[in-house]
């Protein structure tokens, strides 16, 4: 009669040691998907002011930290948006990030081209007017007046896809597709000779006759 409740006892013994083990398992378990969560959330991010390290306390401290590092922040420009913005004014907000988006694109178009125009007008035609017999004009520039060409119906497209046009029916994608082949001619030609116009250019610095020139037309620009 002893014997066996010694070993009813030995028994229910073993099930408790077996159940706090279980438990065990299952808290370090939740622990380690926790930890993936916000280490996964937290990889790259180099601007945040502070790392979430693992807790040294219980479950319940290391949630709440989980919760702070994934609420949006006062003020942010993330892409969370907030739970009490309304439908009408989420689109109005990501229009107001589309319109500013299509203008910067336009405006670096122009400035591309403005700098295009000098280089054609400045240093490109004077010295292919000097007409200096070791100089390689068009070895050096390569078809930039293509480029040029290019640009320009580029940007001339971009405007008409946004002056005077209700920002909701600005369709810009169109016009990227519209020049796609002419693009894809143009810059594929262009960045084939690049490599060999930097050797060129590099070869004219070591001569000083030829480096005058480039010079002087440099100084043109300033």
């Amino acid at each position: 009669m002893e014997s066996k409740d010694a070993a009813g006892r030995e028994s229910v013994g073993n099930k408790k040691k077996n159940l706090t083990f279980l438990r065990h398992r299952l808290y370090m378990l939740e622990r380690r998907k926790t930890d993936t969560v916000v280490e996964n959330n937290i990889v790259g991010d180099h601007n945040s002011s502070g790392t979430l390290r693992r807790s040294q306390s219980d479950r319940s401290e290391y949630s709440q930290k989980l919760q702070e590092r994934m609420a949006p922040q006062a003020g942010s420009s993330g892409s969370v948006d907030s739970p009490l913005e309304t439908e009408e004014q989420r689109n109005k907000r990501m229009m107001s990030r589309r319109q500013k988006i299509i203008a910067e694109m336009v405006q670096t178009e122009k400035d591309y081209l403005n700098d295009l125009d000098l280089c054609i007008r400045m240093v490109v035609d004077p010295l292919r007017r000097r007409q200096i017999a070791r100089f390689d004009v068009d070895g050096l520039f390569s078809n930039i007046e293509s480029v040029h060409q290019i640009s320009t119906k580029l940007l001339s497209l971009l405007e008409e896809a946004t002056v005077d046009v209700e920002p909701a029916m600005q369709v810009i994608g169109e016009v990227f597709l519209q020049v796609q082949d002419l693009l894809e001619d143009t810059y594929k030609i262009y960045c084939y000779h690049h490599d060999d116009a930097h050797i060129l250019l590099e070869s004219y610095e070591k001569d000083e006759e030829l480096k005058q020139h480039l010079r002087d037309c440099l100084q043109s620009l300033k």
